[in-house]
């Protein structure tokens, strides 16, 4: 007898035994949550604070279960981390959604203080939390059963306030106004967490939050932050202008058609281990370690050319014309920033890496003059 097919997002969601399914992904380099929603009867989902370098992981999920994504939402304008809703919506055509009041770029959906963004037969209700940001929102499910609070509540702790329009007094009215006045019993789903701790709750947060619980008023909340002594995120630099952008690459200028080049978010161009294993004869790979890291034990890859970073500019006509350049380094690093200088330069096919020597090894691919194990 046929047996009629099942989908995998009707599995997914036989396996939770709901008609909502949620996905909670994560980001190791900047600690970064990322949920997928989806409405199961409708195959309609949402997908909350996604991560630029982890766009292939996302849109790989979101295909295998087959969700017609509705839109890409953002809960604010990150310092921490890129968004990948742009790379979604080009991917997807799914909405961009944003605060308004964030003013950024390429955003489809401008989202305002009680705006519902529909997915199917479910919704989420945008709740404006600034004090972060000003363009800091939570969203809130339907039901009220949960909601996700981006960095205006994280467990235990909550967002800092010092900069990006951040305001101690503001936040501490979002937070008790706009979330504590939610069930005891909703869930809340962070955007950031840094010892492995995955969800909390309203009730939680308002006994046990360290800076706002309690019987913590007010007063004691604005001491608590405005004591605070932070450095400034890593990636602020690239990530503030990158979010104003939501999450659109640079141009990239360079000649795409001789190899199948991924852009990193900065638009430039690399290539997977895998590809240029299989191509070494038709590339010069350029190795710009050190000579001692060369000659050394970690080894390096037969045939490649080797002239250190510092030396470059200087014996940049060392280098053969007649191939295109695969430029490599111990971890991808040193040489984004040599095939950065070679594309300012007269040459065109030239490309990263992607994840250096590291990454060629793990995937097994062999190096000569290793040491041995």
């Amino acid at each position: 007898m046929a047996v009629a097919p099942v989908s995998a997002l009707s599995l997914a969601a036989a396996a939770g035994g709901g008609s909502l399914l949620l996905r909670q992904l994560f980001d190791v380099d900047t600690g970064t949550f990322t949920y997928l929603l989806v409405d199961v009867t409708s195959g309609k989902g949402l997908l909350i604070d996604p991560v630029f370098e982890q766009h292939a992981r996302d849109l790989s999920l979101i295909r295998e279960l087959g969700v017609q994504l509705v839109a890409s939402i953002d809960t604010h304008a990150h310092a921490d981390h890129v968004t990948g809703s742009w790379m979604m919506h080009e991917a997807t055509g799914c909405s961009i959604g944003l605060a308004a009041a964030a003013r950024a770029k390429n955003v489809s959906l401008p989202l305002h203080h009680g705006d519902q963004v529909a997915f199917g037969g479910r919704s989420v209700e945008a709740r404006s939390t600034p004090g972060h940001t000003d363009g800091c929102m939570s969203f809130v499910l339907d039901d009220q059963s949960m909601a996700f609070t981006g960095d205006t509540l994280l467990v235990r702790g909550c967002g800092r306030c010092d900069f990006q329009q951040g305001n101690a007094h503001t936040l501490w009215c979002s937070i008790t106004e706009q979330i504590f006045s939610l069930p005891d019993s909703c869930l809340l789903y962070p955007g950031h967490d840094y010892t492995g701790r995955t969800v909390t709750s309203v009730v939680e947060e308002k006994a046990f939050n360290a800076r706002l619980g309690g019987a913590a008023t007010e007063r004691d909340f604005v001491g608590h932050m405005e004591a605070m002594k932070l450095p400034h995120p890593g990636k602020i630099a690239e990530a503030l202008p990158g979010n104003m952008r939501s999450g659109k690459p640079r141009e990239n200028t360079a000649n795409s058609n001789w190899a199948p080049l991924q852009r990193s978010y900065a638009g430039l161009p690399e290539l997977a281990p895998a590809w240029v294993a299989a191509h070494l004869d038709e590339l010069t790979l350029l190795d710009v370690r050190s000579a001692e890291e060369f000659a050394g034990p970690d080894g390096r890859v037969a045939g490649s050319l080797l002239i250190p970073l510092p030396e470059l500019e200087g014996r940049s006509g060392e280098i053969p014309t007649g191939k295109p350049v695969v430029v490599v380094c111990h971890s991808g690093s040193r040489s984004a920033l040599a095939t950065q200088q070679l594309l300012k330069s007269s040459r065109n096919q030239v490309a990263n890496l992607h994840g250096g020597l590291a990454r060629w090894i793990a995937e097994g691919y062999p190096l000569d003059g290793t040491a041995a194990v």
